[in-house]
């Protein structure tokens, strides 16, 4: 069996800020952990240094067993990759380094042959691909596609011959996440790294990931936000805040009373520290005055003197660290009283026809599997509807296929929130760069209030970072932001808690809760589906229905 084993492990960015310092914890043989803090503290990146991609600046991490990775985004934004290609990401190495020799092999004698099937060129890409074959099947090779055979049956419903050069756009996210884990549960690697394993799921798949973790005797540290699948998963919860890590070796149902007390025993610690720092500096400044006028009491007051500086040189216990203050000021706008209307709609190849009557005000959850069509829905209202072509917001989004009429009320401005982070428009441009400069969609702002907005949304220090270097969290804050900034009156959502810490999740909940506009979220977040009071359903069998209450089983 695999384990980690983190020991005293710092990190500093290349400004010099210190994103963390003597990081500290064990991933046992066939443990469950669990690895949550805000966005930000540096999460992906201390499992960037797990994997083995970046060395720590200090300290040592000790690794037993194979390891497989999944990353945050797994392919979402790589669009040009195939299946077979992203399988092959997630191989053991020996297995990913042979396979990319094969497919170099085949390339080489495909453009070989174009020149002349006779010539020496050919015959030499001939025996170069031979031996990558031979290679490939020492490796494991066969084997591995036997796994994946398995998987895509299991996922796609398809054998591999059929999948594998499927590009990744044509599968949704949840696809290609299922799939990803797939592979890595079925595989041979002890150990397992996951980065928000759970994003872009539908409810079955998460409650499915739920019960493979649990039941899987592979050790596996995983980073989430999601609440559900923390309480259902995690037998110990690692937190990195305030550039520091602290062990909680019960689950999330006892997390935050855990937390609670652990911030009240160093307030009294701090609270002790400073006591006897003042009795010692009172204690030297007794003395001195003393030996002002008494010779005698010069040994005492150096013995006091030293025994103040041994205090202070040892350092106060640390503070318990500030509690992220988050304030989403979203606030919209009147519209007519019908926010949305949609006439016999009908997603081409993914629903049925289907009417929908949304009011200004309403907040309506879209629920569904994945791939039914949700976020196509989405981006179509965000467009304009079934006569909109413009960009929203500056972002030009694709053409929707479809039949029928979707309509927006008098007034009702969209504002987009993209599941992917897609936002080409802000490639390479720092924070501050986007407010202050502004584009025709969105007025400039002057540097105060730039400023104050970075700083509501706890982005201020992040105002010269280019938006691709942020975290999956901090895009999605400051994507929320620049949404308060269009003047929308009408939120479309798609998955908006994927990457948000607990702190910015629940600041958008009260964000929308104070929104003066309608509201539609596609989402799987269980938890954040309680301040719905709509709830329309995009069945597998390609009806769209609206129910009661949130509907789980969607499969």
């Amino acid at each position: 069996m695999g384990y980690v084993d983190v020991s005293g492990v710092s990190y500093a960015l290349p400004d010099g800020r210190v994103l963390f310092s003597d990081v500290s914890f064990r991933v046992g043989e066939g443990a469950k952990v669990a690895l949550i803090g805000a966005n930000g503290t540096g999460k992906t990146t201390l499992m960037r240094m797990v994997a083995g991609d970046i060395d720590p600046v200090e300290g040592a991490i000790a690794r037993s067993g194979g390891l497989g990775v999944m990353r945050q985004l797994v392919g979402m934004r790589e669009s040009e990759r195939t299946l077979s290609q992203l399988a092959l990401s997630l191989a053991p190495p020996r297995v990913r380094e042979r396979g990319e020799r094969l497919g170099r092999a085949e390339q080489r004698l495909a453009e070989a042959e174009k020149r002349g099937k006779y010539s020496g060129a050919a015959e030499k890409a001939q025996v170069e691909y031979a031996d990558a074959i031979t290679a490939w099947g020492d490796a494991g090779g066969y084997e591995f596609e036997v796994l994946c055979d398995t998987v895509s049956v299991s996922i796609l419903e398809l054998p591999w011959d059929e999948t594998r050069n499927r590009p990744l756009n044509t599968l949704s996210g949840g696809e290609q996440k299922r799939f990803a884990l797939e592979l890595l549960l079925r595989g041979p690697e002890e150990v397992l790294l996951l980065d928000e394993p759970d994003n872009f799921l539908d409810v079955p798949a998460k409650r499915e990931l739920e019960e493979r973790v649990n039941a899987s005797e592979k050790s596996i540290l995983m980073v989430s936000h999601d609440r559900e699948v923390l309480a259902n998963t995690a037998q110990r919860i690692v937190t990195l805040e305030a550039g520091d890590v602290w062990t909680h070796g019960g689950g999330f149902a006892t997390w935050h009373e855990a937390r609670v007390a652990r911030h009240d025993r160093l307030e009294e610690l701090r609270r002790r520290w400073d006591e006897e720092h003042q009795k010692l500096k009172d204690l030297v400044i007794m003395y001195r005055q003393k030996a002002s006028y008494n010779a005698d009491m010069a040994s005492r007051l150096r013995a006091a003197e030293t025994r103040l500086a041994k205090f202070e040189a040892a350092g106060p216990p640390p503070l318990p660290p500030k509690d992220q203050n988050i304030k989403m000021k979203l606030r919209g706008g009147r519209t007519g009283k019908r926010a949305i209307m949609c006439e016999q709609l009908e997603l081409e190849n993914l629903t049925f026809p289907f009417d929908l009557e949304v009011w200004y005000g309403d907040r309506v959850a879209i629920l569904g599997a994945n791939g039914t069509g949700k976020s196509h829905f989405l981006r179509l209202l965000a467009r304009g509807g079934s006569d909109g072509d413009g960009p929203v917001d500056g972002v030009r989004l694709d053409p929707v296929a479809h039949n029928g009429k979707a309509r927006l009320g008098a007034r009702v401005l969209p504002g987009h929130f993209s599941q992917t982070h897609d936002r080409p428009e802000l490639s390479g441009r720092t924070l501050r760069q986007i407010l202050w400069e502004g584009d025709e969609y969105r007025r400039s702002m002057d540097r105060s209030a730039a400023m104050n907005a970075l700083n509501r949304y706890e982005l201020t220090a992040q105002s010269e970072q280019t938006f691709g270097t942020l975290s999956g969290g901090q895009q999605a804050r400051f994507m929320v932001l620049l949404l308060e900034l269009s003047g929308a009156t009408c939120l479309l959502l798609d998955e908006p808690t994927d990457n948000l810490d607990l702190a910015s999740a629940e600041a958008l909940e009260e964000g929308l809760n104070a929104f003066e506009g309608t509201v539609l979220a596609v989402t799987h977040d269980r938890w954040f589906t309680r301040g719905f009071d709509r709830f329309v359903l995009f069945g597998a069998d390609g009806e769209v229905t609206e129910t009661e209450e949130p509907v789980w089983d969607v499969r």
